[in-house]
């Protein structure tokens, strides 16, 4: 999955998962905001296994061999 990194204007780095509604965090450096962003659509995709929705991002994720 692509992440997305940007400073604003007040010197914070912003990084989004555009591809995860919701997946978007601030940090102090962009490899702060990078580990954040990644810890948090972590935290999405098992949320989305737990309740059985069908996300097409985890197949970017897992794959089963049959």
């Amino acid at each position: 999955m692509r992440i997305e990194v940007d400073i604003e204007d007040d010197g914070r780095f912003i990084a989004e998962v555009p591809a995860i509604p919701g997946a978007l965090v601030y940090g102090d450096t962009a490899d702060d905001a990078i580990r954040k962003v990644e810890s948090l659509v972590l935290r999405i995709l098992a949320d989305r296994i737990d309740s059985g929705e069908d996300s097409k991002e985890l197949e970017e994720v897992f794959t089963v061999s049959a």
